[in-house]
């Protein structure tokens, strides 16, 4: 099985510590784009530097601190330096506007950001450097249990962004499950991670993980595909943590390219976001190498389940829960009956392996409610109702529909947006689609379609509802259709619906 199984009874600064020990110089990070280096001994030492600056400053255990740090060897320094010095790190996008880091700041009540450049901040915030000065007696006011390590903002693809409270027990238990499935992160695997630290995947299957097991993370600010083929076979790069717009772009190179860049690869691993079946066959016959899909959320520290589990990808699916978390479908008032197929469609593609329902979730994993006071976590029974809605295959592998919120009612017939889009992608010359409900007078709600044409591709909205009609019930063809260069999307590649609405 996995890896050795991660201890839980310290904080997560305490994973730095016990690599910096084990695995003294071994290289803990290699920054792609500058060619730094830390072993872990240096990066413990530059930790314990930060911090030293960190307290000098004035934070005290409990207090809030900013991260607006690229993916970088940098995020990783400033990250373990404000669990020593018992703060909590909340770390946010570097390419955050002005406007919308001022709001989180005064939402997060923090007083200090961490950050290289000297951005201006509001009044009464400090901006400090992200590396301390020279070596000195080490810095452990580190916290641990229900403690909070981190306060992770969510990306806001359904409202306003929220801050998850992740206590240093929910970071380490779903580093343990993790630890708990063959093909997970191992000690002498080189881990290539370019999407954003400040994103919990990042964070925690990324960078924590690594940490925990003394791999060597190889950091890239960030993604772009030829590039990134070529730091993979510089750095002998043997595992990818992505998500799919990564892998939408492996797969439209080159074959060859493709299969002498990922040659020393020998895991790649998916979240986020689905990721089209066409994907995953077009990575598997150039290179050799299948992507493992898993789901999560900030909530949940964040993996849940992962194909991993089974040990075989499985297009449409994300796979099992991770040992030691509980996954149930219920219905929106939170009962797990059996909830009823769709009488009009019995055979639904969405539904032929059982019926749909919320994923509630329970484990060692889960947040400690929203900031500031803890509010709408788990129940007195420890599930947390996600917004995300799913079915169970036969084989007990899930499949996820839509989230409950991106869900249309037309005519009082529920329409997952996914699906459509679905269908949609299969129509040639279409490389992206995004399917949002509108206002409708007649029916209540109406299906619109927005369609990013591939390069050179002349489509007409009558085709994509040609093809719709030939594919789904009446009620699910698109209302209206537009064209559009490119979708929105979040810095992990989830489709951002509410500003197609």
């Amino acid at each position: 099985m996995g890896v050795d199984r991660i201890s839980t009874a310290h904080g997560v600064a305490g994973l730095l510590a016990d690599a910096a020990s084990r695995w003294p110089e071994r290289t803990a990070i290699t920054e792609t784009g500058t060619g730094a280096t830390l072993t872990w001994r240096e990066l413990d030492e530059a930790a314990h530097a930060e911090a030293r600056r960190l307290v000098s400053s004035g934070v005290a255990p409990g207090d809030p601190v900013v991260l607006r740090l690229p993916t970088s060897a940098d995020f990783a320094v400033a990250l373990f330096a404000v669990l020593r010095a018992g703060g909590i790190a909340v770390p946010l996008s570097p390419q955050a506007p002005a406007p919308e880091l001022e709001r989180l700041l005064e939402h997060c009540g923090a007083k200090r950001v961490v950050q290289r450049d000297d951005a201006e901040l509001p009044e009464g915030v400090a901006g400090l450097p992200p590396r301390g000065e020279e070596p000195g007696d080490p810095v452990d006011l580190g916290r641990s249990g229900e403690d909070i390590a981190v306060v992770s903002y969510t990306s806001g693809t359904t409202g306003p962004p929220r801050g998850v409270l992740l206590s240093h027990r929910a970071l380490l238990a779903n580093l343990d499950q993790l630890s708990q499935v063959d093909g997970v992160t191992e000690h002498d695997d080189r881990v290539l991670v370019s999407i954003p630290l400040f994103h919990v995947y990042g964070l925690g299957p990324g960078l924590l993980m690594a940490t925990a097991v003394g791999a060597t993370l190889v950091l890239s600010e960030r993604f772009e595909a030829q590039r990134t083929l070529q730091d993979c076979a510089e750095h002998r790069v043997t595992a990818i943590t992505g998500v799919p717009a990564m892998y939408n772009e492996f797969a439209a190179l080159d074959p060859e390219e493709l299969a002498h860049g990922l040659a020393t690869v020998h895991r790649l691993t998916s979240g986020a976001a689905p990721l089209h079946p066409k994907v995953l066959a077009a990575i598997r016959e150039a290179a050799g190498v299948d992507v493992y899909e898993g789901y999560g959320l900030t909530e949940c520290a964040p993996v849940v389940t992962s194909t991993l589990v089974t040990g075989y990808p499985k297009p449409g699916s994300v796979g099992r829960p991770l040992p030691g978390i509980e996954l149930r479908l219920v219905e929106s008032d939170g009962s797990a009956d059996e909830l009823p197929l769709d009488p009009e469609e019995p055979d639904d593609v969405f539904e032929a392996g059982g019926s749909t329902g919320l994923v509630s979730v329970r484990g060692a994993n889960l947040f400690s409610g929203y900031w500031p006071d803890g509010a709408h976590g788990p129940d007195a029974e420890g599930w947390f109702r996600t917004g995300d809605v799913g079915y169970l295959d036969s084989d007990g592998d899930l499949h996820l529909v839509d989230r409950a919120n991106d869900l249309i009612i037309v005519n009082g017939f529920n329409v997952f947006p996914h699906e459509v889009e679905e269908v949609i992608s299969q129509l040639p010359g279409v490389a992206e689609a995004a399917v949002v409900g509108v206002v409708d007078e007649r029916s209540g709600e109406a299906v619109k379609a927005v369609v990013v044409p591939a390069e050179g591709a002349a489509l007409s909205e009558q085709q994509v509802v040609d093809q719709c009609t030939a594919h789904l019930a009446g009620y699910k063809v698109p209302h209206t259709v537009e064209f559009a260069e490119a979708l929105p999307h979040s810095a992990t590649g989830k489709l951002r619906r509410l500003k197609l609405r």
